[in-house]
């Protein structure tokens, strides 16, 4: 990392100039309100919601049933009451003619009151939208058809080249525009991902990306095969903070005589998420390990974060503090203090051309007394420089003052464990 780059992670999460104010709302002037639901305790209006599943298990023909189903003011596949209204589709994977246009004729679809927004077109031709930067035309076409519902298929096709999926700050913030959309409109965004290669676990973290995309979300389903009947499907809720968790339904896709797929609901299934999603045949301590080894190969293979940020996610993540530094040692992931910050950073080793991971112990020195370590008698990294580093206001600008800074040993957070103690 080079100057720029260290000082830019060191000021984030600062403000942005010096000249701000607090927003205070007094709380007697908060009306109190109920939720409104698209769905009844599985996706809620006004809010961003997340549908996982891992790939050709029918999450784009479910998301078509639902919206089938908001355009026709249906009921719900469990019998409650639907919800009327326009429907706003972003697909990045199906072809409209081939795919989403035949499917929503199966499901029943009024197709005058959807829309698919398929490209952004400009001077320098059409693109892909992106989340934040073309909020304001989606919000346009939702306010023109008077959309209910909002489905992204999938995020990760419309977060854009500058979003780090993996960084929860990126991913924060540009889901953040998106949830106040989906306020201000009183529509639910139903926003869909692709699970990732980790194994046992939560089903919560198993979503692709950040643990900050979940986060964002007041809703998360889940969509996995039956492990008892391999023709079956179960839509089981992972988080739900808003209201009690329903018991997970099950489903069968049939096809139309011209082979179109749609969704023939069953009844109750007694699975859970995490029981979907749990790896048979695994020793509760073998599962434990290689989940966060999964787990974190997954976090870092980004790039490096700090010692002290991945020990906290981990705790988010229900990894103990113990487990988590054996999955440290079996990844050789190297640590290596910041001579900018005085803090440790994890990253995972350099591989060879065969893609083996290569030994944790290789060189880091830079240029003493700018962005230098040097290894001192026994062999250790130590950083050449000492003090501080900080900012100050002069006028309107956030000046950079002082030193560099140096600290001796790798700190962690107080941890108070997680389900895998």
């Amino acid at each position: 990392m080079n100057v720029p780059e260290a000082i830019r992670e060191l000021a984030s999460g600062s403000s942005v100039g010096c000249k701000s104010e607090p927003v205070v709302v007094s709380m007697a002037d908060v009306k109190a309100a109920r939720v409104s639901w698209l769905w009844r305790n599985r996706v809620p209006l006004g809010m961003v919601s997340i549908l996982d599943g891992d790939p050709d298990l029918g999450k784009s023909t479910l998301t078509l049933d639902l919206a089938a189903r908001v355009s026709t003011g249906m009921d719900m596949p469990d019998g409650t009451s639907g919800v009327s209204g326009g429907v706003v589709l972003l697909s990045a994977e199906d072809d409209l003619a081939v795919t989403i246009k035949p499917k929503l004729d199966a499901a029943g679809a009024d197709v005058d009151r959807v829309r698919a927004i398929t490209a952004i077109k400009g001077d320098g031709g059409e693109r892909l939208p992106e989340l934040t930067a073309d909020l304001e035309h989606i919000e346009s076409v939702a306010i023109e058809i008077g959309a209910k519902l909002i489905v992204i298929d999938p995020l990760m096709a419309y977060l854009g080249e500058n979003v780090n999926s993996y960084r929860d700050q990126d991913v924060r913030r540009a889901l953040a525009p998106v949830a106040h959309l989906a306020a201000r409109l009183g529509a639910a965004v139903l926003v869909v991902r692709h699970l990732n290669k980790l194994s046992g676990g939560s089903a919560i973290y198993r979503g692709g990306g950040s643990i900050g995309i979940i986060g964002a979300a007041r809703a998360g389903l889940l969509l996995a095969r039956d492990p008892e009947d391999d023709q079956k499907r179960i839509l089981a809720v992972t988080k739900l903070n808003i209201g009690p968790k329903p018991s997970a339904l099950s489903f069968e896709i049939s096809t139309t005589e011209a082979g179109v797929p749609w969704i023939e609901w069953g009844g109750v299934s007694e699975h859970t998420a995490d029981s979907l999603l749990a790896t048979p045949g695994v020793r509760e301590s073998d599962s434990k390990l290689n989940f966060a080894m999964d787990w974190l190969e997954d976090v870092l293979q980004s790039g490096r974060l700090r010692a002290k940020r991945v020990f906290r996610q981990a705790s988010d993540a229900g990894i103990s503090e113990t487990t988590l530094k054996r999955a440290k040692k079996d990844l050789r992931v190297e640590s290596v203090k910041g001579s900018f910050d005085s803090e440790w950073w994890w990253s995972l080793p350099p591989r060879d051309t065969e893609g083996a991971t290569k030994g944790a112990n290789s060189s880091h020195v830079g240029t003493l007394g700018t962005l230098g370590e040097k290894p001192n008698e026994n062999g250790q990294m130590k950083d050449a420089s000492v003090g501080t580093l900080g900012e100050e206001c002069q006028g309107d600008q956030v000046v950079e003052v002082g030193t560099l800074g140096d600290s001796d040993a790798e700190t962690t957070p107080e941890l108070t464990g997680g389900m895998f103690d």
